[in-house]
Parts: C-alpha cells; sequence; structure tokens
C-alpha cells in the first residue's frame, strides 16, 4: 500500500472515512527523517486496514495550524474525521503500533 499525500484539498475527504494514520512533517527536520521508515513499514503492513498519510507542513501549513501540530514530527490517527490518538517526537515502532490498536 502506498503513502497518500495529503493537501488542504482532499484532507477532509480522506480523513472521514475509517482510520487515517497522518504523519506531520517537513523534509528539513531530521527527525522526520528518522520517523519516516517506521510510516514506511506501517504502511505496508496496515496498509489494508488504514490509509497512511503524509502532510507536508511547509506546503500544507493551514493543515498543521488547523490540527494544533506545534512541532514536528507529530503523528495523529483519525477514525471517521476525528483524532483518536496522537504521538510527537521520534518514537520507537510499537509505540505507532499500539497506537493502531485504538
Amino acid at each position: 500500500m502506498s503513502i497518500v499525500n495529503l493537501t488542504s484539498e482532499n484532507f477532509d475527504e480522506v480523513a472521514a472515512k475509517g482510520r487515517v494514520l497522518v504523519d506531520f512533517w517537513a523534509s528539513w527536520c531530521m527527525p522526520c527523517k528518522m520517523v519516516a521508515p517506521i510510516i514506511e513499514t506501517l504502511a505496508d503492513e496496515y496498509g489494508d486496514s488504514i490509509v497512511v498519510a503524509k502532510v507536508d507542513i511547509d506546503l500544507e501549513e493551514t493543515l498543521s495550524v488547523r490540527h494544533d501540530v506545534m512541532s514536528i514530527p507529530t503523528v495523529v490517527l483519525f477514525k471517521d474525521g476525528t483524532e483518536v490518538s496522537r504521538l510527537v517526537g521520534v518514537r520507537p515502532k510499537d509505540e505507532y503500533v499500539a497506537m493502531l490498536g485504538n
């Protein structure tokens, strides 16, 4: 399963259906680069049951403001459009897996 790039135009439509794991990141962010392989692995392992997506905060500042993203990386799990869980900073894979158990 591939990772979906979210924008202001498609965010609400994608996040409204089922479980969506969203990684708020930026290309210049070293911790984001550390989390990226974990997010890619989650997309491979859970892509049949959830949508894994990314928001580039430099391109989509309005989305980061709207979702109160104060630092990156921030990974948010949405269920039917509502935030149900959030992890900020670099975390081990098992914390993201536990988050998906919600």
